[in-house]
């Protein structure tokens, strides 16, 4: 039936008081960001917001999340990228903003 794709769902929190300029950040993703997201396998990827307090809420799926969450790390646009949106983030610092995404466990899914 074709191969088997991971679905892949994970939190991260922004400072409220930035919501609004992450949002305009995400107005218009650099080209090459979006290229090294799909050659890296990301696939229907999106990201929903909770506003009143900052948490976020991605979704992609890929082959191999490991994988391509390497690929990702390994990228030079990645990591200007992550420089850009780190002050939109709570994360402890030092920490790239990708690094500090929590996993969540999938339990139940309905084709």
């Amino acid at each position: 039936m074709g191969d088997k794709s991971e679905r892949v769902c994970f939190v991260l929190e922004l400072r409220p008081e930035r919501v609004e300029d992450y949002l305009a950040a995400h107005t218009t993703v650099w080209p090459e960001m979006l290229d090294a997201l799909r050659e890296a396998g990301w696939s229907n990827y999106s990201l929903f917001l909770r506003p009143e307090d900052g948490l976020v809420i991605g979704y992609l799926e890929t082959a191999d999340f490991a994988r391509a969450s390497a690929a990702m790390a390994a990228s030079e646009v990645n990591t200007r990228w992550q420089q850009t949106m780190a002050e939109y983030f709570r994360a402890p610092d030092g920490v790239p903003v990708d690094a500090s995404m929590r996993q969540l466990s999938e339990y139940f899914h309905l084709d």
